[in-house]
C-alpha cells in the first residue's frame, strides 16, 4: 500500500511538472518581439541658381498691349464717347536676378499709340483761332459723325518682374510692376462725314479732315504700369502721372489704359 502511494505521488509530480514545462514553452511560443526603427527625415537639397544658364530663356522680350483708354480727371464737358483704345508694341530687354531668378529687370523700347473719341465735339487742335488754350468745342450743326483724338510716342519701358517658374515663364504665374517714359512724336485729330444741323452730310459720308499739330501738348509723359496674368497672357494697366496738356495750355487730364498684353520670346 506505502508503495503504491509512493508511487501515485511521484506520477502526480512528474505530471504536474510536465503541465509546467508545457505552460512555459506556450507563453514562450506566443511571444513576438517587434523591433522599430526610427525614420530617418529626408531633406530636398536647395538648388543652386548660380548653376542654372538662363542666358537665353524665354520672358517676354516682346510686348503687344491693346485695349481701352480714358481721361482721368477730364471735365464732363468733354464729350468722350464711343470705343476709346490704344496699342503698343515694346521690345525688351530682361536681366534675372543671379540669386534669384524669378526676379528681373526689363527695360526696353517701342511705340504706343492712343485713340480717343468724340461725340458732337470739334477740337480746335491747331490754336487757328489764336487761343491760348485748346478748344473742344460741343456742337450741335456742322460736326462729324465720327472724330477722334490720336497721339503717337515712341517710349522707354521699365519692369521689375515675377516669374513662379523662371525657367518655363511661357508656363507660370507672373506679374510685373514699373514705369515707362515717353516722347510725342505725333498727334491730329481726324473727322469722317460732316453733317449739318438736320444730320444731313454735307460732303458725303467718305469726306474725311485731319489736322496735325503738338502745339498745346505736353510732349514728355510718365506713367505707372502693372500687368499680371499666366504664360503669354495679361492684364494691363496704365496710368499717365503727367497732364496731357501743357501748364495753363488745356484742361486737367491724365490719360490710362487697361487691356490686355500678348507677349512671348
Amino acid at each position: 500500500m506505502r508503495k503504491f502511494l509512493w508511487l501515485a505521488i511521484a506520477g502526480t509530480g512528474i505530471s504536474i511538472s510536465s503541465i509546467a514545462q508545457d505552460s512555459t514553452t506556450i507563453a514562450k511560443d506566443s511571444v513576438t518581439i517587434t523591433t522599430i526603427t526610427p525614420a530617418v527625415p529626408t531633406t530636398t537639397p536647395k538648388k543652386d541658381w548660380t548653376k542654372v544658364n538662363l542666358g537665353n530663356r524665354a520672358n517676354d522680350h516682346f510686348m503687344i498691349q491693346f485695349g481701352l483708354d480714358g481721361w482721368a480727371g477730364a471735365p464732363d464737358s468733354i464729350n468722350i464717347s464711343g470705343f476709346s483704345r490704344h496699342f503698343n508694341f515694346y521690345l525688351m530687354y530682361d536681366k534675372p536676378f543671379k540669386t534669384a531668378p524669378r526676379l528681373s529687370v526689363a527695360a526696353g523700347v517701342g511705340l504706343g499709340t492712343s485713340s480717343i473719341f468724340f461725340e458732337k465735339t470739334n477740337i480746335d487742335i491747331a490754336g487757328k483761332t489764336g487761343a491760348s488754350q485748346i478748344r473742344f468745342i460741343n456742337a450741335t450743326s456742322n460736326y462729324f459723325k465720327k472724330y477722334k483724338l490720336n497721339t503717337t510716342w515712341v517710349e522707354v519701358p521699365i519692369e521689375l518682374r515675377f516669374v513662379s517658374d523662371p525657367l518655363h515663364s511661357g508656363k507660370s504665374w507672373k506679374m510685373a510692376i514699373g514705369a515707362k517714359i515717353g516722347t510725342m512724336i505725333e498727334s491730329h485729330t481726324k473727322g469722317k462725314n460732316l453733317v449739318g444741323a438736320s444730320d444731313n452730310s454735307l460732303y458725303g459720308t467718305k469726306y474725311v479732315e485731319k489736322e496735325k499739330s503738338k502745339k498745346y501738348f505736353n510732349s514728355t509723359r510718365l506713367a505707372a504700369t502693372m500687368r499680371a496674368g499666366y504664360g503669354p497672357v495679361t492684364i494691363y494697366g496704365a496710368y499717365q502721372v503727367t497732364n496731357l496738356f501743357k501748364e495753363a495750355a488745356g484742361p486737367t487730364a491724365h490719360p490710362y489704359s487697361i487691356g490686355l498684353c500678348l507677349s512671348g520670346l
